[in-house]
C-alpha cells in the first residue's frame, strides 16, 4: 500500500486536515495573498451545474468579465465532481466532494514565483523530501522546465514532459488558455529514475497543479501572449493529508474516516478486519455524507432533477450502501451530525444551517426507504429470471416508480454480472418527457407533425411585443384539425403563424397574450392563447367572423389590458424571489413559476415553510421596492458578460449566446425574456394571498400584483360587509366578535358534554337494575340512543366498576336518532370474563359487521361502528346468546 512506501519521508510531521488547509492559507497570506472564503457548490454560472474546481469561482476574472478581488488571493475551495462516481470507494483517492487549496494571481506574479512557492510549500513547509517529488511539465514548456532545472534544482530525470491533454489547460475552444506544471508525490523513489510512469497510481500521486495562463488562442486556433498572465493552482486538500499522515487512501485520513469509522459502529464491525472489497462500501458512505451535508447547506433540496437529482442520486446511495453493510435503522442524521462536525470549524455556516442539513437528511431517508425495499424486491424478481440484461422500460419503472436512479440499478445489476439497457431506458424517459410537456403545454399532439414540418419550412417568429402591441402581420400558416389550408372560416378552432407577432408566446412561465387578428374592420380572429414551437410563435383562436387566409395581411392586436397585468405579475415575481433571498436564506433557488393574467405563482426550495412573519417583512419588502419606483433597465449582452454583473439565471433553462437581462437596479437582475413594466411603481401593489408545500422541499407562493390586487380587495371587501351585517358590528370588530362566538360555543359545548353525562349516569343507573345472572356472573346488554362515543364509553366502564371483575357490558346505540343512522358499539369485560377466554376487541369485530361496520379494541375494552341501526336488534340478540354460551361453560 501507499503508506508502506514512503522510506524517504523528509522531516514532515503527520499533521491534520484542518492543519493542512491553515498552514497553506496562511503561506500564501504571508506571500501578499488575500484569503477569500470557499464559494458556493452553487456556481452562479448557470451553464454549470456544480463547482467543480477550485477555479471555477474565477473565472469571470480570467476572462475579463469581472474585476478581480485582490491582485493575489487565496483560497479553500469546496467541489463537487460526479462524472466518475463508480470509482469512489474502489480507488484510493477518487471522490465526489473535496477541497482545492489555490493561489491565484490576476496579472501580478507568473511562472518563478509560483514555482518557487510550490517548491518551498511542499519541501519546507509540509516538509515532503526532494527525492520524493516528480515534475510534470508541457511538452512545448522550456521556460518552465529551465525554472524547475536551474533555479529550485530538480534532477532532469525527474521532470517529465507531457502532452497538451494532460499539461495545457484552456476555458474553451477560444480565450484563455496556458501549458500546466504537476507535482507528483513518488511513493518508492527507491525504484529510481527508469522507471517513472506517471500513470502509475499505486506509486505516484499528483497533489499539486499549477496552471500558466499566458495565451490567448483564436477562432483560428493561433496563441497569441496575453498583457497581464494569470496564475491558477490547485492542491487537493484530501491527497496531501494522504501524503503528510502516510495512510493507503485518501478515505483513511482524518477528513473521511471518522465517518467510515461511526458507520462501521453503527453496523457492529471492525473497518480493519474487512476485506477490501468489503470496505469499499464504507468508503463510498464516508465520501457522499461529505458532499451531501455541504450541497444542503448551499440551498440544494432532493429532487428528480439538475442539483437536486445529484443530491438524490448520492443519498439513496449511501443509504443502499448503509444496508449492503448491515445497518438496519435510518442513520443519515448520524453521519449528517458527524460531518457537521468535522467541517463546521472551516465552513460556519454548516453550523448555522444545521436544524436545514439534519431535517432534509431524515426527510430523504424516510422517504426512499418506503420505496427500496418495494424496489429490491421488483429488481430482485428480474434478477432471478437470469435476464442476459435488466431492459430499458424495467430500468425505468424502477426509476419513475420506485424513485431508483438509473445509476443505482446499473450498480446492483453490475454486482450481478449484468448490464442495463440505457438506450431503451432514454428511451422510455423521452416518451415520459413527451407526455409531460404535451401535458403542461396544452398542445395538441396530433398537429406537432404539422407544426414542426410548417416550423421548419418558416423559420423563426419575429416577436415584436416588447416594444409593440399592434403589428401588421403576415398570415404565413392555418392550422385546422391538425392540418395544413389556406383558409379558414367563421367558427374554426384554428392555429396560426405570423411571419412577425407582437402577441407573448408562453414562456419562462409566463402564459402567452390574447387578443385579436383583424382582416377587415368587421372580420377578425379571436387569440386566446400563444405558444412556441421551435421558436415558431403558433397563435390559437377561433375565426369569429370573415376569412382568414394564408399570405394575407391582419392588423394584430394584444390585449392591452390583459397584458399589462402579465407584465405586472412577472416583475413582482422578480421582486419576490429578491424578497426571498433577502428575508429567509439567500442561498433559495427557483423550481418554478406561472404568471398569469389574473395572479402569480413562484415555487422555490426551501426545506421549511415560510413564518407569517416572514410573509409579511417579504409583502412589506417587495412594496417598498414598488413605492420607491425603481426604473427596469432592460439590454441584450452576451451570457458571459451578463454573469460578470451577477445576473440570476432559472437553472434548467436554455440560453444561447446572446441573452436579454432585465434589471431592477440594486433590487434584482436575471436573465429574462419576459415582458415586464417599465418602472416598479406601475405594479402600485403587491399581496401575498397563499404559501404552502407542494413537494417535500418545495414551496410555493401565490400572489398578486397590480390591477389583480384590486379584484382580490374587492372579494375580500364584500366579504367583510357581509360578515358586519351578520354579526350587527363594526368591520374592525368582526375579529373579536368571532373570539367571542367561539369562547360562547366553547362553553355550550361543555354545557352540553356536561348534560350528555348526567343523561348517560341516569341511564347507567337505571341498567344496573336490569343486569342479568348466570351463576356468579353478571352482564348488561342493551341498547342505548342519544349519547356521543364518550358518554357510552363513560357509562360501559362504570357498569363494569359496579358490578365487578366477573361482569360483562354490552351497549349500542344511536348517537343522533333524528339526523343519521350511524350506530355505535361498546363492550367491556371484567378481568374474571377476560379469564374465560371472550376478547372484546375481536368479539366486538363480529357484532360490529352484523351492523355493516368494523372496530376493534383491548381484551377488556373496544368500541366500533356500524351503518345499519336496523340491525341492532338482531346483533344484541346474537350478542347475548355468545355470552349466555361462554357463561353457561
Amino acid at each position: 500500500m501507499a503508506g508502506d512506501h514512503l522510506t524517504s519521508r523528509g522531516n514532515f510531521t503527520s499533521l491534520t486536515g484542518d492543519e493542512i488547509r491553515t498552514t497553506f492559507l496562511n503561506f500564501f497570506a504571508e506571500h501578499g495573498h488575500k484569503i477569500l472564503p470557499s464559494a458556493s457548490l452553487v456556481p452562479d454560472d448557470p451553464t454549470v451545474l456544480l463547482t467543480i474546481a477550485g477555479m471555477l469561482p474565477f473565472k469571470p476574472v480570467f476572462l475579463g468579465h469581472q474585476k478581480r478581488p485582490a491582485p493575489r488571493v487565496t483560497t479553500s475551495q469546496k467541489c463537487i465532481r460526479t462524472n466518475d462516481i463508480e470509482n469512489v470507494g474502489s480507488t484510493a483517492r477518487h471522490h465526489t466532494f473535496f477541497e482545492m487549496l489555490g493561489n491565484f494571481s490576476f496579472g501580478d506574479y507568473f511562472k518563478e514565483e509560483a514555482i518557487k512557492w510550490a517548491w518551498q510549500l511542499s519541501t519546507e513547509v509540509f516538509g515532503l523530501a526532494p527525492e520524493n517529488l516528480v515534475i510534470s511539465v508541457f511538452r512545448e514548456d522550456d521556460e518552465t522546465e529551465k525554472i524547475w532545472k536551474e533555479i529550485i534544482g530538480v534532477h532532469p530525470q525527474r521532470i517529465i514532459r507531457m502532452d497538451e491533454e494532460d499539461n495545457f489547460w484552456s476555458s474553451g475552444s477560444t480565450g484563455p488558455c496556458g501549458p500546466c506544471s504537476e507535482l507528483y508525490y513518488d511513493f518508492k523513489p527507491e525504484l529510481g529514475f527508469d522507471t517513472i510512469d506517471l500513470e502509475d497510481d499505486s506509486r505516484f500521486i499528483e497533489f499539486y497543479n499549477l496552471v500558466f495562463m499566458q495565451y490567448n488562442r483564436d477562432s483560428a486556433g493561433t496563441l497569441t501572449e496575453l498583457d497581464n498572465c494569470n496564475i491558477d493552482t490547485g492542491m487537493g486538500l484530501e491527497r496531501m493529508a494522504q501524503i503528510l499522515q502516510a495512510v493507503p487512501n485518501n478515505y483513511e485520513t482524518d477528513l473521511i474516516y471518522p465517518l467510515i469509522e461511526k458507520a462501521a459502529s453503527l453496523a457492529g464491525v471492525q473497518y480493519q478486519d474487512l476485506t477490501e472489497k468489503e470496505k469499499s462500501s464504507f468508503k463510498v458512505i464516508g465520501d457522499h455524507s461529505r458532499a451531501i451535508v455541504h450541497l444542503i447547506s448551499d440551498g440544494v433540496t432532493a429532487s428528480n432533477l439538475g442539483r437536486g437529482y445529484v443530491l438524490r442520486r448520492l443519498l439513496r446511495r449511501v443509504i443502499r450502501h448503509g444496508c449492503l453493510i448491515g445497518i438496519t435503522k435510518p442513520f443519515l442524521a448520524d453521519l449528517g451530525e458527524l460531518a457537521i462536525q468535522l467541517m463546521q470549524s472551516c465552513y460556519p455556516q454548516l453550523k448555522d444551517r444545521r436544524e436545514v442539513v439534519i431535517s432534509e437528511l431524515v426527510r430523504e431517508e424516510e422517504r426512499f426507504l418506503e420505496t427500496l425495499e418495494r424496489g429490491e424486491k421488483l429488481l430482485s424478481e428480474l434478477l432471478e429470471n437470469k435476464p442476459k440484461e435488466i431492459a430499458g422500460e424495467q430500468a425505468f419503472l424502477l426509476y419513475d416508480t420506485y424513485g431508483f436512479p438509473l445509476e443505482l440499478t446499473e450498480e446492483i445489476a453490475q454486482e450481478n454480472g449484468l448490464k442495463v439497457d440505457v438506450k431503451g431506458f432514454e428511451k422510455a424517459m423521452q416518451k415520459q418527457r413527451k407526455r409531460a410537456q404535451a401535458a403542461s403545454t396544452t398542445v395538441d399532439l396530433t398537429i406537432q407533425d404539422t407544426i414542426d414540418s410548417l416550423s421548419r419550412n418558416i423559420g423563426s417568429t419575429n416577436f415584436q411585443g416588447y416594444s409593440s402591441l399592434e403589428e401588421k402581420c403576415n398570415v404565413q400558416a392555418i392550422v385546422l384539425n391538425g392540418q395544413s389550408v389556406q383558409q379558414a372560416q367563421a367558427g374554426d378552432e384554428i392555429k396560426v403563424i405570423l411571419e412577425t407577432t407582437p402577441f407573448y408566446g408562453e414562456g419562462g412561465g409566463q402564459i402567452g397574450d390574447v387578443g385579436t387578428l383583424l382582416m377587415d374592420d368587421e372580420s377578425f380572429v379571436e387569440i386566446n392563447d400563444v405558444h412556441r414551437i421551435n421558436n415558431t410563435f403558433v397563435h390559437s383562436g377561433i375565426v369569429r367572423k370573415g376569412i382568414l387566409e394564408v399570405n394575407t395581411n391582419v392588423e394584430c392586436r394584444v390585449d392591452n389590458i390583459s397584458r399589462q397585468k402579465a407584465q405586472a405579475n412577472h416583475t413582482a415575481t422578480h421582486l419576490l424571489q429578491s424578497a426571498l433571498k433577502q428575508v429567509v436564506d439567500s442561498s433559495i433557488s427557483q423550481a418554478g413559476s406561472l404568471v398569469s393574467f389574473d395572479r402569480l405563482r413562484f415555487d422555490f426550495y426551501s426545506p421549511r415553510p415560510i413564518s407569517l412573519d416572514e410573509l409579511h417583512e417579504i409583502e412589506n419588502l417587495v412594496n417598498i421596492w414598488i413605492s420607491q419606483a425603481y426604473s427596469l433597465k432592460v439590454q441584450q449582452m452576451k451570457i458571459e458578460d451578463a454573469k460578470a454583473i451577477g445576473a440570476l439565471a432559472m437553472f434548467g433553462e436554455k440560453y444561447g449566446d446572446i441573452v436579454r437581462v432585465v434589471n431592477v437596479p440594486g433590487v434584482s437582475i436575471e436573465l429574462c425574456g419576459g415582458t415586464h413594466v417599465s418602472n416598479t411603481a406601475e405594479l402600485g401593489v403587491f399581496k401575498i394571498v397563499n404559501e404552502s408545500g407542494i413537494a417535500a422541499g418545495v414551496r410555493r407562493i401565490e400572489a398578486l400584483a397590480g390591477p389583480c390586487v384590486l379584484d382580490y380587495l374587492k372579494d375580500r371587501d364584500l366579504i367583510v360587509k357581509t360578515l358586519s351585517e351578520r354579526f350587527k358590528v363594526q368591520s374592525h370588530e368582526i375579529v373579536d366578535r368571532v373570539f367571542a362566538l367561539q369562547e360562547e360555543l366553547k362553553s355550550v359545548n361543555k354545557t352540553l358534554v356536561k348534560a350528555q353525562k348526567e343523561v348517560a349516569s341516569a341511564k347507567t343507573s337505571a341498567l344496573i337494575e336490569q343486569a342479568m345472572a348466570i351463576g356468579s356472573s353478571q352482564y348488561i346488554i342493551s341498547r342505548i340512543d342519544g349519547i356521543n362515543g364518550d358518554g357510552m364509553q363513560s357509562a360501559a366502564k362504570d357498569l363494569v366498576a359496579q358490578l365487578g371483575n366477573n361482569s360483562a357490558v354490552i351497549l349500542a346505540g344511536v348517537p343522533n336518532p333524528d339526523k343519521e343512522e350511524r350506530i355505535i358499539i361498546i363492550v367491556a369485560l371484567g378481568s374474571q370474563i377476560v379469564g374465560l377466554g371472550l376478547h372484546a376487541g375481536k368479539f366486538i369485530s363480529q357484532l360490529a359487521n352484523i351492523c355493516g361496520g368494523g372496530g376493534g379494541g383491548r381484551p377488556d375494552f373496544a368500541q366500533a361502528g356500524g351503518k345499519d341501526s336496523r340491525a341492532l336488534k338482531s346483533m344484541l340478540e346474537y350478542a347475548e346468546s355468545e355470552l349466555q354460551l361462554l357463561l353457561n361453560q
